[in-house]
């Protein structure tokens, strides 16, 4: 997926964490390996460095831990540093964006502006884009969250919307950029094997589980006004839901894909408000212990209020009402401090309806498939094999299909292909408005709910995986979550 389109990247938020993290490796990476047009130039907005130099600094320090697992390339990093810029700007001063528009001015190919920022920032930004110019021959990308529920999403995507158009508005939601999600559309689409599987009549369950080790960390201000419904289920655990559940699209244009994925999120069965404690479960983590080291409990961390109700764990069962998956169970997870930081998806399909070889055969979960996002990026396929030795007797064997085993070469981190696909004009593993907004009036009653029992999330001890009513919840339905088995 080589590339020669020229480009401008300016990056709002330059010294922040998700852009020493994240942003700026991926785009080290595509650099190391000749993705970037050579013409192609880094702009850094802040107003925390004096020049360009003290940034260099910067980005030395902070970013290196983070590029090249194999090794850094010397040569590949020099050549990357030479790609940056800097502009220093107060982003509370619109008028400094004539700084910004200067700075740019003689840069080639479209300007990507990214916003790493907080939402708050992401209509004041547009508008002093706007206001020296800056809102043509350019994309714009948004992180999440966007917004804090439909309103404020909705004031967000009409202000953002009055000056750059849809198809210049990448919302980026990083979980659609890793490789195991790009490969269920090729295994479902692209093999006769899954499709004719992929529906009511085979599939008895399915699980999505994006299960954390960290807390809050620094973001308990954050956090606390946020909870794991907002922030993980109303846009990563949804959007895999819609990946996993769409009808085959026309083609893996932008829209066709994108369609489909949203004719999922208007499926969804509103839950009924009576129906919540059945089918929602709240948790808050207390102290624990995770891989030997003892961690303090939600309500003392940093930034957190005494006494808080905010939630750092959500299980939910959902619906989807149409003639593939009526009927058909989707269990979502997600949650701080738990046992262990993994993400998957789940495919649990139906028993044989009638064993001539035991009970074994029709235990839940003996054929299944999972997809493991993170880490060791996996699809592995479990089925029931004959034990050797005297006797019919069954065991659970895989197929793997491990990435970086199989395929040595071509790997990209997530943010490195969607930040590829922003620079090379590609939409469709970003989010449109009206999915967002679907996925908003969907999540709203349960929070609208929760707000007005004003009950205590469930308690759950740090290095756990959860209360123990999402088990329960499971269980209801002659089911159980994945690390349960054995």
């Amino acid at each position: 997926m080589f590339t020669d389109s020229s480009f401008t990247f300016v990056l709002f938020g330059g010294t922040g964490d998700l852009s020493m993290r994240k942003i700026l490796p991926a785009l080290y990476e595509a650099h190391r390996a000749g993705m970037l047009a050579e013409s192609g130039k880094i702009v850094a907005v802040a107003r925390h460095m004096e020049d360009r130099a003290d940034y260099l600094e910067w980005v030395i320090e902070h970013v290196k831990p983070y590029v090249s697992k194999n090794g850094l390339d010397e040569s590949a990093w020099a050549g990357f540093l030479e790609r940056i810029q800097f502009v220093k700007l107060d982003l509370g001063k619109p008028e400094d964006f004539a700084l910004l528009r200067d700075a740019v001015a003689g840069l080639p190919g479209i300007r990507v502006f990214y916003l790493a920022t907080g939402p708050s920032l992401f209509v004041p930004i547009c508008r002093a884009l706007a206001a020296v110019g800056l809102n043509t021959n350019s994309r714009i990308v948004l992180e999440k969250p966007l917004g804090y529920d439909l309103k404020s999403s909705n004031a967000i995507n009409d202000a953002v919307g009055e000056i750059f158009a849809e198809e210049q508005i990448y919302r980026i939601d990083h979980y659609l950029g890793k490789e195991p999600v790009q490969n269920l559309l090729a295994l479902r689409f692209g093999n006769a094997l899954f499709e004719p599987l992929w529906r009511r009549e085979w599939v008895e369950s399915i699980q999505i589980t994006i299960a954390e080790e960290l807390g809050v960390e620094a973001r308990g201000d954050f956090y606390d006004n946020t909870g794991a419904l907002r922030d993980m289920v109303q846009n990563h655990l949804l959007q895999l839901l819609s990946i996993v559940a769409m009808e085959p699209p026309h083609s893996m244009d932008s829209d066709s894909v994108r369609d489909e994925k949203l004719r999922v999120l208007r499926a969804l069965k509103p839950i009924d408000p009576r129906d919540i404690g059945k089918v929602a479960v709240r948790g808050q983590y207390h102290s624990g212990v995770i891989r030997g080291t003892s961690v303090p409990a939600y309500a003392t961390e940093p930034g957190v209020k005494a006494n808080s109700n905010t939630e750092t764990f959500v299980a939910l069962k959902v619906e989807i009402e149409n003639w593939r998956w009526a009927g058909v169970p989707f269990f979502l997870r997600t949650g701080k401090r738990l046992a262990d930081r993994v993400a998957e998806i789940v495919v649990n399909f139906r028993a044989v309806p009638h064993s001539a070889l035991g009970p074994t055969a029709l235990r839940p979960g003996a054929n299944r498939l999972v997809i493991r996002l993170q880490p060791n990026e996996t699809i592995r396929l479990y089925c029931l094999a004959k034990q050797p030795g005297e006797g019919m007797n069954l065991a659970s064997v895989h197929l793997d299909l491990a990435f970086d085993q199989f395929f040595r070469e071509g790997q990209m981190e997530a943010y490195q292909r969607l930040l590829l696909d922003v620079i090379n004009g590609r939409l469709a593993l970003f989010v449109r408005r009206d999915e967002q907004e679907a996925a908003w009036r969907w999540v709203e009653p349960i929070l609208n709910e929760w707000a007005a029992a004003n009950k205590p999330p469930k308690p759950y001890a740090a290095g756990t995986w959860g209360p123990a009513a999402s088990s329960a919840m499971l269980a209801q339905h002659g089911t159980y979550w994945l690390e349960e088995e054995n």
